[in-house]
Protein backbone atom coordinates (compact mmCIF):
# COMPACT_ATOMS: atom_id res chain seq x y z
CA UNK A 1 0.00 0.00 0.00
CA UNK A 2 1.09 3.46 -1.13
CA UNK A 3 1.83 5.83 1.67
CA UNK A 4 -0.27 9.29 1.39
CA UNK A 5 1.19 11.70 -0.58
CA UNK A 6 0.50 15.73 -0.63
CA UNK A 7 -1.51 17.04 -3.95
CA UNK A 8 -1.45 20.44 -4.94
CA UNK A 9 -3.59 21.24 -7.66
CA UNK A 10 -3.35 24.97 -9.35
CA UNK A 11 -6.00 26.26 -11.71
CA UNK A 12 -4.47 29.03 -13.97
CA UNK A 13 -0.90 28.90 -15.61
CA UNK A 14 -0.94 33.08 -15.46
CA UNK A 15 1.40 34.82 -13.83
CA UNK A 16 0.47 34.31 -10.51
CA UNK A 17 -0.20 30.79 -10.82
CA UNK A 18 3.09 29.89 -12.53
CA UNK A 19 5.12 31.91 -9.70
CA UNK A 20 3.51 30.26 -7.22
CA UNK A 21 4.14 26.61 -8.84
CA UNK A 22 7.96 28.08 -9.23
CA UNK A 23 8.19 29.22 -5.26
CA UNK A 24 5.96 26.05 -4.07
CA UNK A 25 8.53 23.74 -6.12
CA UNK A 26 11.51 25.90 -4.52
CA UNK A 27 10.41 25.68 -1.01
CA UNK A 28 9.57 21.51 -1.54
CA UNK A 29 6.24 22.22 0.51
CA UNK A 30 4.34 19.48 -1.81
CA UNK A 31 5.08 16.20 -3.08
CA UNK A 32 2.50 15.84 -6.08
CA UNK A 33 1.97 19.54 -7.82
CA UNK A 34 -0.63 19.69 -10.53
CA UNK A 35 -1.26 22.63 -13.39
CA UNK A 36 -4.56 23.09 -15.00
CA UNK A 37 -5.32 25.65 -17.35
CA UNK A 38 -7.80 26.33 -20.66
CA UNK A 39 -4.37 27.32 -22.36
CA UNK A 40 -3.15 23.75 -22.18
CA UNK A 41 -0.11 24.17 -23.99
CA UNK A 42 1.32 26.69 -21.51
CA UNK A 43 0.25 24.38 -18.56
CA UNK A 44 2.21 21.66 -20.47
CA UNK A 45 5.11 24.15 -21.22
CA UNK A 46 5.17 24.96 -17.15
CA UNK A 47 5.27 21.97 -16.14
CA UNK A 48 8.25 20.54 -18.23
CA UNK A 49 9.81 23.79 -17.24
CA UNK A 50 9.45 23.13 -13.84
CA UNK A 51 10.19 19.56 -13.77
CA UNK A 52 13.69 20.49 -15.57
CA UNK A 53 14.47 22.47 -12.29
CA UNK A 54 13.94 19.10 -10.19
CA UNK A 55 17.51 18.38 -10.03
CA UNK A 56 18.24 21.61 -8.18
CA UNK A 57 15.14 21.40 -5.49
CA UNK A 58 15.41 20.75 -2.04
CA UNK A 59 13.13 17.77 -2.60
CA UNK A 60 11.27 15.84 -5.06
CA UNK A 61 8.08 17.45 -6.11
CA UNK A 62 6.05 15.06 -8.77
CA UNK A 63 4.71 18.51 -11.97
CA UNK A 64 2.74 17.47 -14.48
CA UNK A 65 -0.31 19.09 -16.68
CA UNK A 66 -3.45 17.50 -15.89
CA UNK A 67 -7.43 18.05 -15.68
CA UNK A 68 -10.37 18.70 -13.15
CA UNK A 69 -10.34 15.06 -12.58
CA UNK A 70 -7.13 15.47 -10.99
CA UNK A 71 -8.56 17.54 -8.42
CA UNK A 72 -10.32 14.05 -6.73
CA UNK A 73 -7.33 13.44 -5.15
CA UNK A 74 -5.99 17.00 -4.18
CA UNK A 75 -5.64 18.05 -0.56
CA UNK A 76 -5.53 22.21 -1.31
CA UNK A 77 -7.19 23.26 -4.87
CA UNK A 78 -5.58 26.89 -5.48
CA UNK A 79 -7.85 29.17 -7.93
CA UNK A 80 -5.27 31.90 -9.43
CA UNK A 81 -7.42 31.78 -12.79
CA UNK A 82 -9.51 34.68 -13.95
CA UNK A 83 -9.77 37.77 -15.75
CA UNK A 84 -6.62 40.22 -14.77
CA UNK A 85 -6.83 43.32 -13.48
CA UNK A 86 -6.12 46.57 -15.87
CA UNK A 87 -4.53 49.40 -15.28
CA UNK A 88 -6.80 52.12 -13.62
CA UNK A 89 -9.39 49.15 -12.76
CA UNK A 90 -9.74 48.35 -9.21
CA UNK A 91 -10.44 44.91 -7.97
CA UNK A 92 -14.15 45.30 -7.20
CA UNK A 93 -14.86 46.30 -11.08
CA UNK A 94 -13.77 42.94 -11.89
CA UNK A 95 -16.63 40.80 -9.67
CA UNK A 96 -18.77 40.20 -12.64
CA UNK A 97 -16.77 38.52 -14.96
CA UNK A 98 -14.84 36.82 -12.55
CA UNK A 99 -17.51 35.09 -10.79
CA UNK A 100 -18.96 33.68 -13.81
CA UNK A 101 -15.41 32.32 -14.53
CA UNK A 102 -15.78 31.07 -11.19
CA UNK A 103 -19.15 29.10 -11.35
CA UNK A 104 -17.81 27.12 -14.61
CA UNK A 105 -14.78 26.06 -12.49
CA UNK A 106 -16.17 25.27 -9.23
CA UNK A 107 -18.14 23.32 -10.79
CA UNK A 108 -15.89 21.12 -12.38
CA UNK A 109 -13.54 20.45 -9.29
CA UNK A 110 -16.59 19.72 -7.45
CA UNK A 111 -17.66 17.18 -9.88
CA UNK A 112 -13.88 15.26 -9.68
CA UNK A 113 -15.27 14.12 -5.68
CA UNK A 114 -12.94 16.65 -4.79
CA UNK A 115 -12.97 16.67 -0.35
CA UNK A 116 -10.03 19.20 0.38
CA UNK A 117 -9.23 22.74 1.14
CA UNK A 118 -10.01 25.75 -1.33
CA UNK A 119 -7.28 28.61 -1.66
CA UNK A 120 -8.34 32.22 -4.10
CA UNK A 121 -6.26 34.26 -4.89
CA UNK A 122 -8.19 35.79 -8.38
CA UNK A 123 -9.22 39.57 -7.73
CA UNK A 124 -11.77 40.50 -5.49
CA UNK A 125 -9.93 37.87 -3.82
CA UNK A 126 -12.79 38.60 -0.75
CA UNK A 127 -16.36 38.21 -2.96
CA UNK A 128 -14.33 35.29 -5.06
CA UNK A 129 -13.89 33.21 -2.01
CA UNK A 130 -17.46 33.89 -1.00
CA UNK A 131 -18.42 32.95 -4.49
CA UNK A 132 -16.61 29.76 -3.91
CA UNK A 133 -17.88 28.93 -0.45
CA UNK A 134 -21.44 29.38 -2.11
CA UNK A 135 -20.89 27.67 -5.45
CA UNK A 136 -18.92 24.25 -3.30
CA UNK A 137 -21.08 24.00 -0.59
CA UNK A 138 -17.95 23.75 1.48
CA UNK A 139 -18.04 24.49 5.11
CA UNK A 140 -16.68 28.33 5.67
CA UNK A 141 -13.65 26.76 7.44
CA UNK A 142 -12.50 25.18 4.32
CA UNK A 143 -12.38 27.79 1.69
CA UNK A 144 -9.91 30.63 1.97
CA UNK A 145 -8.84 33.54 0.02
CA UNK A 146 -5.41 35.08 0.36
CA UNK A 147 -7.13 38.71 1.84
CA UNK A 148 -4.80 40.97 3.03
CA UNK A 149 -2.18 38.55 3.38
CA UNK A 150 0.25 40.27 0.90
CA UNK A 151 -0.65 44.16 2.13
CA UNK A 152 0.46 43.11 5.45
CA UNK A 153 4.10 41.53 4.12
CA UNK A 154 3.94 44.75 2.56
CA UNK A 155 3.24 46.81 5.23
CA UNK A 156 5.51 44.68 7.74
CA UNK A 157 8.66 45.38 4.82
CA UNK A 158 8.02 48.89 4.52
CA UNK A 159 8.14 49.17 8.00
CA UNK A 160 11.16 46.90 8.41
CA UNK A 161 12.42 49.06 5.80
CA UNK A 162 11.47 52.92 7.75
CA UNK A 163 12.86 51.70 11.16
CA UNK A 164 16.01 49.62 9.58
CA UNK A 165 14.95 46.41 11.68
CA UNK A 166 14.57 42.83 9.50
CA UNK A 167 10.70 42.80 8.08
CA UNK A 168 10.09 39.07 9.70
CA UNK A 169 10.71 40.88 13.12
CA UNK A 170 7.79 43.50 12.41
CA UNK A 171 4.12 42.26 13.89
CA UNK A 172 1.39 44.65 12.31
CA UNK A 173 -1.51 43.65 10.20
CA UNK A 174 -3.70 44.92 7.29
CA UNK A 175 -7.30 44.04 7.78
CA UNK A 176 -10.17 44.77 5.53
CA UNK A 177 -11.02 44.61 1.65
CA UNK A 178 -7.89 43.70 -0.09
CA UNK A 179 -8.29 46.92 -1.82
CA UNK A 180 -8.88 50.71 -1.06
CA UNK A 181 -11.01 50.31 1.82
CA UNK A 182 -8.29 48.26 3.77
CA UNK A 183 -7.18 49.61 6.96
CA UNK A 184 -3.56 49.16 9.42
CA UNK A 185 -4.02 48.34 12.95
CA UNK A 186 -1.22 50.67 13.93
CA UNK A 187 -2.80 49.86 17.58
CA UNK A 188 -1.76 46.41 17.28
CA UNK A 189 1.53 47.57 15.55
CA UNK A 190 5.18 46.26 17.69
CA UNK A 191 8.64 45.62 16.66
CA UNK A 192 10.08 42.99 19.42
CA UNK A 193 6.95 43.66 21.72
CA UNK A 194 7.62 47.53 21.90
CA UNK A 195 5.11 49.53 19.62
CA UNK A 196 5.18 51.36 16.73
CA UNK A 197 4.58 54.44 18.28
CA UNK A 198 7.42 54.27 20.88
CA UNK A 199 9.87 52.95 17.71
CA UNK A 200 8.58 56.47 16.26
CA UNK A 201 9.31 58.43 19.15
CA UNK A 202 12.85 57.06 19.04
CA UNK A 203 13.30 58.34 15.40
CA UNK A 204 15.67 61.35 14.85
CA UNK A 205 13.36 63.65 12.45
CA UNK A 206 10.20 61.67 12.71
CA UNK A 207 7.02 63.01 11.20
CA UNK A 208 3.61 60.99 11.51
CA UNK A 209 3.17 62.12 8.22
CA UNK A 210 5.91 59.35 7.24
CA UNK A 211 3.84 56.39 8.76
CA UNK A 212 1.15 57.74 6.58
CA UNK A 213 2.65 57.56 3.40
CA UNK A 214 3.86 53.96 5.00
CA UNK A 215 -0.13 52.73 4.87
CA UNK A 216 -0.81 54.43 1.29
CA UNK A 217 2.37 53.10 -0.70
CA UNK A 218 1.14 49.50 1.15
CA UNK A 219 -2.23 50.04 -0.26
CA UNK A 220 -1.74 51.69 -3.52
CA UNK A 221 1.09 49.54 -4.12
CA UNK A 222 -0.83 46.73 -6.90
CA UNK A 223 -1.46 50.42 -8.98
CA UNK A 224 2.01 51.32 -8.86
CA UNK A 225 3.11 48.13 -10.12
CA UNK A 226 0.86 47.55 -12.46
CA UNK A 227 1.93 50.61 -14.11
CA UNK A 228 4.91 49.84 -14.33
CA UNK A 229 4.90 46.28 -15.16
CA UNK A 230 1.67 45.14 -15.69
CA UNK A 231 0.54 42.89 -13.01
CA UNK A 232 1.57 41.76 -9.75
CA UNK A 233 2.70 37.90 -8.67
CA UNK A 234 5.72 37.10 -7.22
CA UNK A 235 4.60 38.63 -3.59
CA UNK A 236 1.29 37.09 -3.84
CA UNK A 237 3.01 33.64 -4.90
CA UNK A 238 4.99 33.75 -1.97
CA UNK A 239 2.20 34.36 0.42
CA UNK A 240 -0.04 32.29 -0.97
CA UNK A 241 3.06 29.05 -0.76
CA UNK A 242 3.39 30.75 2.89
CA UNK A 243 -0.17 29.19 3.23
CA UNK A 244 0.13 26.33 1.67
CA UNK A 245 2.68 25.59 4.02
CA UNK A 246 0.54 26.52 6.90
CA UNK A 247 -2.05 23.84 5.65
CA UNK A 248 -0.40 21.12 4.40
CA UNK A 249 2.07 21.18 7.84
CA UNK A 250 -0.58 21.79 10.18
CA UNK A 251 0.90 24.97 11.07
CA UNK A 252 -2.05 26.71 13.39
CA UNK A 253 -0.26 29.57 12.12
CA UNK A 254 -1.64 33.05 12.34
CA UNK A 255 -2.03 34.79 8.61
CA UNK A 256 -4.11 37.52 7.27
CA UNK A 257 -6.41 35.83 5.21
CA UNK A 258 -9.85 35.82 4.05
CA UNK A 259 -11.99 34.19 6.07
CA UNK A 260 -16.04 33.87 6.38
CA UNK A 261 -16.85 36.33 9.39
CA UNK A 262 -20.00 34.63 11.25
CA UNK A 263 -20.60 37.05 14.32
CA UNK A 264 -16.60 37.89 14.52
CA UNK A 265 -16.04 41.56 14.89
CA UNK A 266 -19.92 42.18 14.95
CA UNK A 267 -20.05 40.80 11.30
CA UNK A 268 -21.94 38.59 9.33
CA UNK A 269 -22.02 36.63 6.46
CA UNK A 270 -19.46 37.80 4.00
CA UNK A 271 -15.37 37.11 3.43
CA UNK A 272 -12.86 39.83 4.54
CA UNK A 273 -9.06 40.16 5.62
CA UNK A 274 -8.44 39.22 9.00
CA UNK A 275 -5.93 37.31 10.88
CA UNK A 276 -6.48 33.87 11.36
CA UNK A 277 -5.45 30.53 12.96
CA UNK A 278 -4.25 28.14 9.73
CA UNK A 279 -3.68 24.24 9.91
CA UNK A 280 -4.97 21.26 8.48
CA UNK A 281 -8.36 21.87 8.33
CA UNK A 282 -8.37 25.35 7.25
CA UNK A 283 -9.42 28.24 9.46
CA UNK A 284 -9.17 26.99 12.79
CA UNK A 285 -10.45 29.83 14.73
CA UNK A 286 -10.49 34.10 13.66
CA UNK A 287 -8.33 36.25 15.85
CA UNK A 288 -10.51 39.13 16.97
CA UNK A 289 -7.90 41.74 17.70
CA UNK A 290 -8.99 44.82 19.83
CA UNK A 291 -9.79 47.64 17.73
CA UNK A 292 -9.46 51.66 18.26
CA UNK A 293 -12.61 53.32 17.58
CA UNK A 294 -10.94 54.62 14.27
CA UNK A 295 -10.09 51.79 13.67
CA UNK A 296 -13.59 49.68 13.97
CA UNK A 297 -15.25 52.57 11.93
CA UNK A 298 -12.86 52.16 9.39
CA UNK A 299 -13.10 48.40 9.84
CA UNK A 300 -16.93 48.78 9.30
CA UNK A 301 -16.77 51.22 6.23
CA UNK A 302 -14.64 47.90 4.61
CA UNK A 303 -17.08 45.97 5.26
CA UNK A 304 -19.94 47.97 4.04
CA UNK A 305 -17.82 48.55 0.47
CA UNK A 306 -17.83 44.72 0.20
CA UNK A 307 -21.44 43.58 1.15
CA UNK A 308 -23.22 46.52 -1.71
CA UNK A 309 -20.83 44.79 -3.96
CA UNK A 310 -21.15 41.66 -2.81
CA UNK A 311 -25.56 41.72 -3.09
CA UNK A 312 -25.14 42.81 -6.28
CA UNK A 313 -23.89 39.40 -7.53
CA UNK A 314 -25.58 37.46 -4.59
CA UNK A 315 -29.44 39.05 -4.44
CA UNK A 316 -30.56 38.27 -0.67
CA UNK A 317 -31.64 34.04 -1.07
CA UNK A 318 -29.46 33.26 -3.62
Amino acid sequence: MLNRVNRVVVIGAGFVGSSYAFALLNQGITEELVLIDLNKEKAQGDAMDLNHGLPFAPSHTKIWYGDYSECGEADIVVITAGSNQKPGETRLDLVEKNTKIFKGIVEEIMASGFNGIFLVATNPVDILTYAVWKFSGFPKERVIGSGTILDTARFRFLLGDYFNIDTRNVHAYIIGEHGDTELPVWSNADIAGTAISKWAESKDGFRQEELDQIFLNVRDAAYHIIEKKGATYYGIAMGLVRLTKAILQNENSVLTVSAYLDGEYGQKDLYIGVPAVVNRDGVRDIVELELSEEEQQKFIHSVDVLKKTMNSAFPAGK
